[in-house]
Formats: C-alpha cells, structure tokens, sequence
C-alpha cells in the first residue's frame, strides 16, 4: 500500500488502515482503523475542477487577474474547490500550500463541511503572505460552528462526510499586486485515539532504506536561545523552523543571503533566523505552525505538503528516494531514551534514515549544539512518540504521525 493517499479532487479515496493497537488494557481486540486521505490541485485541469472568480492560471498557477469584489480596503478574487468525500467521517482537516504573495497581498484559506443534513459556515484556517513587510501572517483559531471549529493550522470536527476548501486572493484597493496559488492540498484524517502503538515490522522484502542515512545538514535550535524573541521568544522554540531549514540545506534550496540580510552581522546561520520569521503566526504566537512551514519551503522547492503517514514502514519509502522527512513528536519523561530534552508536548525533527535493525536516525534540533544533533531512536519508542494521537484535558494530544513532506524536483514521490 502506498504510504499516503494521492487523489485528485471529486476522487472518493480509500482509508488507510495502520497497524497500530489500542491502549494497553485491551491488547486482544483488534487494531482501530486509521483514515488518511489527501486531496490535491496543482494544475490548470485541477483548478478547472473547482469555482473561479477573477482569476486565471498563468505558468501553472491560479493568479489574481481582475478582483471581483470589495471587503474592508481590500479587492480579491476566489477559487472554491469541489466537495471531497474522501469515503469515510473525517474529524480533522488540515490545508498547506504553495503560492507567493508580492507586495501587500495575501491568501486567505478557509474550509468547511457537510453531512447527510446540513452544510457548515466557512472557517478561516489562516490569512497567510510568503514575507511579513506589509501583512501580518496569522492562523485561525476559535470560530466554532454547527459542524467543525479551528485550532490553528487544523480544523477539527466531529466528524463531517465531505469538505470544501476556499481560497481568497487579497490585496489593497489600490495595488496592481497579483498573488497567485501554485498547489493546495488538504490532508482529512480519522484517527483512533491510542497512547501507545505496535512496532512496525522489520525485513521482508528487500528494504533500500535499512542502513541508509541521508546527508541531512545539522542545525541546532538552541544555539539562537533567547536570540530574535519577537519570534516565539526566541530560538529554544524554533524546533520547526530550525528542521525545515535541515531540509532546504539538504536541497540547497536555502534562500540566497540577501533575504536575511535583516539578520545582525556575525549571527551563528542567520538562515534558521530567517525561517523563523518566514513561519511566525502571530495568532499561535510561535513558528510550529506546519502549513506555514511547508508554505515557506515551497517557495525554494518543488513541492512541500503536510501530511500523516501510517507508521515508520511508510517513512522508510520516502527515505528509499533520498526525501528526509520532518516529523512532529510527543513524549514523556522517560519514552524516548536519547532525546536532547527530557519531555515534550509536541518537537518538531528530521528522519533522516534508518540502521539496519529497523531503528530510526534523526537530526534532533533541540540538542545544545550541531555536533549533537544526529541521533539514533528506539523504533518502538519512536513510533509511540510520533503516532499517538489522544485527548486529555479537552485538547488533542500528539501529532498521529503528521510530517512535513519537501522535495525537490529531481527526488520523486514514493
């Protein structure tokens, strides 16, 4: 089974069932079913697909052509995708996208849903620009309604049979500014609420992945401790922005040094600053927003998603084609034995490769300086802190084996 599900939109897609097993206490009962379905547009044909207002495609990307209407000094046009109905009850939609904004334009990303009986108001998921000179990045959050509410970069619902996303191109009235959208994808998950899960099998078939490590560059997050604390207080939080940065070095995709030139002279890699920056949300008040971080590489790469994958036998495949991987974890004292902190409730990191036995290298950015940043991780104990996915006191707890997916264009997808 491939590891995500690559569909193109009005596809009814299949569910992904992963091996993972309940809590502890039923250890006989059968494994829950988790549902991931990916929907994609990143074409004239896909975009075709949708409702257009005041826009064309140029060059392969939905462009602001002539602004259809006016909202509070600002013009835009709209793209509505299809409904998706990826064929099971998503509770969790999260969007990322590529697109660039010049001057003091921006995109606004906003999705609902739909059951049997009603269809729900729109929720804004994120008023997004690629710079912050003229417009302030923020994600949503709030705006609970009759069928889903918004935290942050993921809209969670109790559970909705098909979705629509809907894309405003702003810009002031009075600008001739053309912000345009490259590829947009949505990620619609059901997952079942589990604390730990089974180890992914190792062997079989022959495994290109076992026993390789990619060149991966080391960046640590804590060397910019307390540095440019406008941005999440400083660099002691900047795991996402600090991976994503690991990634584009490995592509050498890193902006050139003009676009942080802002950075004081003699700053240890002023690039992690800059992507910084590049990712703040000022809602969230941080820089681990992820489709803010995907949207950011994407300006350098061919393609950058957000997306979950089942278990680690479906990050070996992308390690087999040279594509590293940024992982979110979640973990307490004493669950991942190595890690540069004793606990975390959610680190963002780079799966770089694998050892032979299955057991799962990383570039950890939060250790104290580059030279201990390449670390190896139990498989089992990993998988716990990248898979789990639970409530505890009202809120959602782990990632459930969320990544960012970068690439550039001589690495294809598995």
């Amino acid at each position: 089974m491939r590891p995500r599900l690559f569909v193109r939109p009005l596809t009814v897609t299949v569910a992904l069932a992963a091996a993972v097993s309940l809590l502890p206490a039923a250890p006989a009962q059968a494994a829950p079913a988790r549902r991931i379905a990916l929907a994609h547009w990143s074409s004239a044909a896909d975009f075709d697909r949708g409702r257009s207002h005041g826009l064309v495609v140029e060059g392969g990307a939905l462009t602001l052509e002539d602004p259809v209407a006016r909202s509070g000094g600002q013009e835009y046009g709209e793209w509505t995708s299809p409904w998706v109905s990826p064929g099971f009850r998503l509770t969790e939609l999260i969007p990322s996208w590529q697109g660039q904004t010049p001057g003091a334009s921006s995109l606004r990303f906003e999705v609902r849903g739909r059951t049997s009986r009603q269809t729900g108001s729109w929720d804004t998921v994120a008023r997004w620009a690629f710079t912050d000179r003229a417009v302030r990045r923020f994600s949503g959050s709030g705006q609970g309604d009759d069928l889903g509410r918004v935290s942050y970069d993921t809209w969670i619902t109790g559970g909705v049979s098909a979705y629509q996303v809907r894309v405003r191109f702003l810009r002031p009235a009075d600008s001739t500014a053309r912000p345009s959208l490259a590829a947009l994808d949505a990620m619609a998950s059901r997952l079942p609420a589990v604390a730990s899960v089974r180890t992914s099998a190792v062997g079989g078939a022959p495994n290109p992945a076992l026993g390789k490590v990619l060149r991966v560059p080391r960046y640590s997050q804590m060397v910019h401790s307390g540095k440019y604390p406008q941005y999440d207080g400083g660099g002691q939080a900047w795991c996402s922005p600090t991976s994503t940065t690991m990634v584009l070095a490995y592509y050498d995709a890193l902006p050139a040094r003009s676009a942080y030139a802002w950075v004081q002279n003699g700053y240890t890699d002023p690039e992690v600053a800059h992507a910084a920056r590049r990712t703040y949300d000022s809602n969230l008040g941080g820089t681990g927003n992820w489709a803010f971080n995907t949207a950011y590489a994407g300006g350098t790469t061919a393609q950058a998603f957000v997306t979950r994958l089942r278990n680690l036998r479906d990050a070996e495949r992308y390690i087999a084609r040279g594509i590293p991987l940024v992982a979110s974890i979640t973990f307490g004292g004493g669950q991942l034995d190595g890690a540069p902190i004793s606990s975390t409730n959610g680190h963002l990191l780079v799966i770089v490769g694998f050892r032979e036995n299955g057991d799962v290298v990383v570039n950890d950015p939060a250790a104290r300086s580059r030279a201990g940043v390449r670390r190896t991780y139990d498989r089992g104990q990993f998988e716990d802190a990248w898979l789990k996915r639970y409530s505890s006191g009202g809120s959602l707890r782990g990632s459930g084996g969320l990544v960012y997916v970068i690439r550039d264009a001589a690495h294809r997808l598995p």
